[in-house]
């Protein structure tokens, strides 16, 4: 006859639960022991960069220049993979569901990241709960361009016309960001502007050489050529801070406008639930490869400024340009297809 024990359970009964208890145990602790030299042993493959962009363009060259340096430092083996579409929100939708392994690493741009947050109610990730940001590649303002021959010589001038010829107040603009950027100088001016829609910030530019717009606010590099040039005339550029390849061109604090302070930016991120060792041993090596001098001296000459904050203040500034993007679509009433 069994022989109960503490509980009612019969001598049998406790034997088998302590087998499956201790079997549980080592289970747990050989899963344990295996993640743990997976990430002593990261990476012991190859790493992925995604990029959302065609090849060739910023935001590619962007993670080209950095990851070759990144080889170049750990002889890690990593490519370049470039997963077009939706505006780059393709790639974040892929990042976000491939394995928190850090073998897949996204190369994010403000248009996917922050401005798709604000804009896109149903979109498929969140770019601080679905990923974990690990470097700021480097950042850069906006250039707000107007006609040369047109008589408005700083912004206050030209927010007094648009105001004075409603009529002919009109901007060009080719993405969300060029239009909330143009919207945010509107609601702090009061000045009046239609948008017209063009397929590439090149084409904005164009259009205001040709005098079809009163005004761009765009990306620098199909800006600036025509202003240093002398195509076009740049009345100030977006934040508190001068463009080095504009160092004439007062910043909007200067010219009076602090709040019109759009700045657009491209990082590095892996999907959430990334090991924090995995996460460390990252952005330290991206930390390097950006702080080698050759590579701040390509991405400046990129019209950007290298670098910028990591980890957790990344994630918060990306958290505050939600807030920011947000509340200029719903003042302006902004939709977006």
């Amino acid at each position: 006859m069994p022989v109960e024990t503490h509980g009612g359970q019969t001598g049998e009964t406790m034997k088998t639960t302590l087998k499956k208890f201790a079997c549980g145990l080592a289970a747990t602790l050989l899963l344990g022991a295996g993640l743990a030299k997976a990430q002593s042993d990261y990476p012991n493959r190859v790493i992925h960069f995604v990029v959302g962009f065609a090849a060739g363009g910023g935001n590619d060259l962007f993670a080209r220049l950095v990851v070759q340096k990144f080889q170049q430092n750990t002889g890690w083996n990593a490519i370049i993979e470039n997963k077009v579409g939706a505006g780059g929100r393709l790639s974040s939708e892929f990042v976000a569901k491939q394995p928190a392994d850090g073998y897949t690493v996204l190369v994010g741009a403000t248009g996917q990241m922050s401005i798709a947050a604000a804009i896109y109610p149903n979109l498929g990730y969140h770019p601080t709960k679905s990923f974990i940001p690990l470097n700021m590649i480097a950042s850069f303002p906006l250039v707000l361009v107007v006609p040369l021959d047109h008589p408005a010589k700083n912004v206050a001038e030209l927010v007094a016309w648009a105001k004075a010829n409603p009529d002919k107040s009109n901007y060009g603009t080719s993405s969300p960001a060029f239009t909330i950027a143009s919207e945010l100088l509107k609601l702090k001016t009061g000045m009046p502007g239609v948008a017209i829609p063009y397929k590439s910030s090149n084409e904005s530019n164009l259009s205001v050489l040709a005098g079809q717009t009163l005004f761009t606010i765009s990306d620098g590099p199909p800006a600036i050529p025509l202003v240093t040039g002398g195509k076009t005339r740049a009345l100030a550029v977006t934040g508190s801070e001068r463009s080095p390849e504009l160092p004439n061109v007062p910043s909007m604090a200067e010219a009076g406008f602090p709040e019109v302070n759009t700045q657009l930016w491209s990082g590095f991120f892996v999907p959430t639930g990334t090991p924090d060792a995995i996460v460390a041993k990252l952005t330290a090596e991206l930390a390097k490869a950006l702080a080698d001098a050759g590579v701040r001296e390509s991405l400046a000459k990129m019209a950007v400024k290298p670098g910028g904050p990591t980890g957790a203040e990344f994630g918060k500034y990306i958290d505050a340009d939600i807030k920011t993007f947000s509340d200029v679509v719903q003042a302006a009433k902004l939709t977006f297809q």
